[in-house]
């Protein structure tokens, strides 16, 4: 019936209880009108008496809760999915005419009367529906090839797929090798392999290899494989460039083995990502030139961090803090250390050196003599700049003055006056994993508790909420609940609170024991403040580095506030910038803090970007980076068919795999696998009648209905 295969209704009690209920209802319905004042026709006491029982019925039949269960049967057609390589690989002029395969192949899947339980697509860098009369969409001029894409949406299909059908040269330049995911899919897959096995006469970078951390100042060694057929013996020269500039050459007489290492020595001089690329010069009778080429990216760091400490006046803090961190011959230390109110121990201090800081230490400072242009510097630097400090509440630092940096500081502070207090570190049990607590004392927590004292202001100082406390006090060995060291992070700020004067005690009190404590808290804090932290407020990147010609240059930011919440309603702009020419791309919201843009230009070459958030005008944060377009044609470097790519694809899904144009026996295959796949779908639907409104509805239209022809005959 109305091709439901089965109808059931039940009920959270048993239905014995629903029929004897029902039929006790019923007889109480004409019971009632068994005898009437004044006494009517017995075809009006029927009639109340249906009403009264219906009404009552329906009230009985909400109360048990009943539940209509409708299973329809549905059979789900099975359909070939067919895709169809339109990178530009397909191209490559190896005389198999790949292109001509392809749209020939087509033409048999209509020949043969399989295009109506067929689907047709187009892949290389996307995944796109292609129909059987638009064979001009099929022009082969995608920048990559991209397989992994293909089984990652049939993953989440609902279609009743019979089989899989692949037709390509197997050569991946995007995503990830598929086959494992292929497998587990459990659907034969039958792969047309384009192109030739053979190999043709050619010179070739086959890899590689750099260290994954690379600093600045620091030789080390690039690795290349380079691979060679039909030209052994012969001399080439191999050439490595950073950013354009030639770093190493090297004469390389070709192996009769056909494969080599060559290694480059590279010191790169300053920090940042670096964009390397590596050249071989061509030789006559090379099947193509694509190869010769590899160009990659590597993130140099700078190998010294550059310290300014920043001081009101000349003390033993500083001293000690300065003498800490020049232990370190990864950093690089400056101070500019005020004497009075225009003098400073530093005769050729610059702006420069607080631009270029990557950290400041601010100890005693600000003064009260201390000049204001230098204090608003400083204050531009930490607030606009994100520059993460250190600051130590030593002799002479000026309360009043320090309220102009309240916002950053990880504390806040009342009732100022000039007496101190005598305090040791107090740290919670449970600390001892905190990196920035270590030392070499067997017991970490218990050579803190034992640390000299040292003076803290007199100050209710208050951690605000964002602020960790890495120690409190105490005072006569009696824990107080108010902050001595505390951390911050909020969002790209980060700072660290010593509230306290004469910490320099902590390094004489350790030195009988050789502890490492005070040196290496120093030490641990700048890592800890220096340390790039993966959470931005704002990040923006490419969907990848190397880019061929043609190919969209795909954009993806996140936007987040300073707790981190995503913001979906912010404008971010991105300026592109390749030479001469500049572009500018909005990026497009899709919810979440989530922004998309591409980017697409016919113009090779190197492009920077630098983008930006702005909400209700006021900047959020800003993200940059880079990317390569169109110097190396990813398609073209290897012209040979993955002949074990795609045969392993086929025999382990149960499919089958053909070579070139021999392909006529795949029609009759997904023939037979057509007419076996057919699948029967039982869907199962539960309406829950006893929340349907309508039935309540109904009882009450009928109890009003008995009422009104109750009052119109004139019953009681």
């Amino acid at each position: 019936m109305f091709n439901f295969e089965n109808i059931s209704l039940s009920f959270s009690h048993s239905h014995w209880y629903f029929f004897l209920f029902l039929v006790l209802l019923a007889g109480y319905s004409f019971y009632v009108y068994h005898y009437t004042i004044p006494k009517i026709l017995p075809a009006r006491k029927i009639f109340l008496s249906v009403l009264r029982a219906t009404a009552l019925a329906l009230i009985l039949f909400l109360f048990f809760e009943p539940v209509l269960t409708l299973a329809k049967k549905n059979i789900i057609e099975p359909v070939n999915l067919i895709f169809m390589d339109n990178s530009r690989s397909i191209q490559i002029n190896d005389g198999l005419n790949r292109e001509i395969t392809e749209k020939e192949f087509i033409l048999g899947l209509k020949q043969n009367n399989l295009e109506n339980n067929s689907k047709l697509y187009t892949f290389g860098s996307k995944i796109s529906p292609l129909n059987y009369d638009s064979l001009q969409k099929l022009n082969f001029n995608e920048g990559s090839t991209n397989i992994s894409q293909i089984f990652s949406s049939i993953n989440t299909s609902k279609n009743n797929i019979a089989s899989i059908v692949l037709v390509s040269d197997g050569v991946i330049t995007d995503g990830i090798d598929p086959s494992n995911m292929a497998t587990k899919l459990g659907i034969p897959i039958y792969t047309i392999g384009l192109g030739d096995t053979t190999a043709r006469n050619d010179v070739w970078i086959k890899n590689v290899l750099a260290n994954d951390i690379i600093y600045s100042g620091t030789q080390t060694s690039i690795s290349v494989t380079v691979s060679n057929t039909g030209f052994a013996n012969k001399n080439i020269i191999a050439t490595l460039f950073e950013d354009g500039n030639q770093v190493d050459k090297q004469n390389i007489l070709l192996s009769g083995e056909g494969v080599q290492n060559v290694n480059f020595a590279y010191t790169p001089k300053t920090g940042g990502e670096k964009k390397l690329t590596v050249t071989l010069s061509e030789s006559k009778g090379e099947f193509t030139y694509a190869n010769n080429k590899k160009i990659f990216y590597v993130n140099v760091l700078s190998n010294k961090v550059k310290i300014l400490i920043l001081s009101g006046s000349p003390s033993v803090d500083l001293s000690f803090i300065r003498n800490s961190l020049l232990s370190d011959t990864n950093l690089s230390v400056n101070s500019y250390v005020q004497i009075s109110s225009n003098q400073f121990l530093e005769k050729n201090f610059t702006q420069k050196e607080i631009d270029s800081a990557n950290i400041l230490f601010l100890i005693g400072f600000p003064a009260r003599n201390t000049p204001e242009e230098l204090f608003r510097k400083i204050i531009t630097e930490i607030t606009q700049n994100d520059k993460p400090f250190l600051i130590d509440i030593s002799s002479g630092v000026d309360f009043r003055r320090l309220q102009d940096l309240h916002s950053e500081l990880g504390f806040s502070y009342n009732n100022i006056n000039s007496d101190y207090l005598e305090v040791q570190p107090d740290i919670s049990s449970g600390e001892d994993n905190n990196p920035l607590l270590q030392n070499n004392s067997t017991n970490i927590i218990q050579a803190w508790d034992n640390l000299p004292p040292v003076y803290q202001p007199n100050i209710d100082f208050i951690s605000k909420p964002e602020s960790e406390i890495l120690a409190r006090i105490k005072v006569n060995n009696v824990p107080i609940n108010k902050p001595l060291i505390l951390l911050r992070r909020l969002g790209n700020k980060k700072s660290i609170s010593i509230l306290a004067k004469d910490i320099w005690r902590w390094k004489l009190g350790t030195a009988p024991k050789n502890l490492d404590l005070f040196d290496r808290f120093i030490l641990s804090s700048v890592k800890w403040l220096n340390a790039k932290d993966k959470n931005k407020l704002v990040t923006i990147k490419t969907s990848k580095k190397i880019y061929s010609l043609g190919e969209n240059v795909d954009f993806t930011a996140q936007v987040y506030d300073q707790t981190f919440n995503p913001i979906s309603d912010a404008d971010v702009k991105v300026g592109i910038n390749g030479g001469s020419n500049y572009s500018q791309l909005i990026l497009n919201s899709i919810g979440n803090g989530i922004y998309t843009g591409s980017f697409q230009t016919n113009i090779a070459g190197d492009y920077k970007y630098s983008g930006e958030a702005i909400l209700d005008g006021k900047k959020i944060g800003n993200d940059n980076g880079n990317f390569n377009l169109g110097e190396v044609d990813i398609e073209m470097i290897n012209p040979r068919m993955n002949y074990d790519f795609l045969n392993l694809l086929s025999n382990n899904s149960g499919g089958k795999f053909y070579y070139n144009k021999n392909y006529n026996g795949i029609y009759q295959n997904l023939k037979l696998i057509e007419k076996n796949s057919s699948k029967v779908k039982i869907e199962t639907r539960e309406i829950y009648l006893w929340s349907d409104s309508w039935l309540l509805i109904a009882a009450i239209i009928l109890f009003g209905m008995e009422w009104f022809y109750r009052k119109r005959w004139g019953m009681l």
